[in-house]
């Protein structure tokens, strides 16, 4: 039986380009979580009044990757100590996040900021908010896989491109990509 986890790791462009090649992720779809509009449009988050986070929704089989090995891939694939900011992204739709579907997801994601804290993986301490899952709204078709259908734009080869490299090099064994 799949189960889902919802991530804001700043544009879902890259956050998808990531867990789409991830090995037990069965779908990451792109989409918007956290604020006070209903169906809310890219150009309305982008806006930044919405209160939403840039998020992706991943399906997963927890026979093959667990909650926590995502939860470790997440943090090692964007910079979770930078407040509403993820390179030249920036405001609160850029947030680093993790809406958990439920009590066992709030604690592994909290006891995995207390680890990574406490061994000092960044230079700071870590600033994502972790917080109950609401309503995910899809967010526009052309948002999906965009990185498969865009790879020759500059963002792709010069943000996302950078992002799947670290990702393979540092999670090998978890990937379907080759290296």
């Amino acid at each position: 039986m799949s189960k889902k986890a919802t991530f804001g790791g700043g544009c879902f462009w890259c956050t998808e380009a990531v867990f789409q090649n991830v090995k037990g992720v069965i779908k990451s779809v792109s989409g918007y979580m956290g604020g006070a509009v209903k169906n809310p449009t890219y150009e309305q988050v982008c806006g930044g009044n919405t209160g939403h986070a840039e998020v992706i929704e991943v399906e997963y089989d927890p026979a093959v990757i667990s909650f926590n090995e995502l939860l470790l891939i997440f943090f090692k694939t964007h910079n979770p100590t930078t407040l509403n900011r993820q390179g030249n992204d920036s405001g609160t739709q850029y947030r680093s996040v993790i809406f958990y579907a439920d009590d066992e997801q709030k604690a592994e994601a909290e006891a995995m900021i207390q680890k990574l804290d406490a061994e000092g993986i960044f230079d700071q301490k870590i600033v994502t908010q972790v917080v109950p899952a609401e309503t995910f709204y899809k967010a526009e078709g052309y948002h999906q896989n965009y990185f498969n259908n865009n790879s020759n734009q500059p963002y792709c080869a010069f943000v996302i491109q950078p992002k799947l490299n670290k990702f393979i090099k540092e999670f090998k064994e978890k990937t379907n990509l080759a290296s």
